[in-house]
């Protein structure tokens, strides 16, 4: 399952730099995370500082 930004989303970029496939940008109030580009690597949970990216 890909992976999607929950609402703990501080907007700090890390997960945006970490991902390899390029899939996640900022949104309104949150980064996003394109979920038919997402390869569900976990790059993203592993650099977070508050854990909001998720497996859906």
């Amino acid at each position: 399952m890909a992976y999607f930004i929950n609402d703990d989303c501080i907007s700090c970029g890390a997960c945006e730099s970490e991902c390899p496939v390029s899939c996640i940008s900022a949104g309104d109030s949150k980064y996003v995370i394109d979920a038919d580009a997402c390869i569900e690597c976990g790059a993203c949970a592993n650099v977070c500082p508050v854990e909001a990216p998720k497996p859906e």
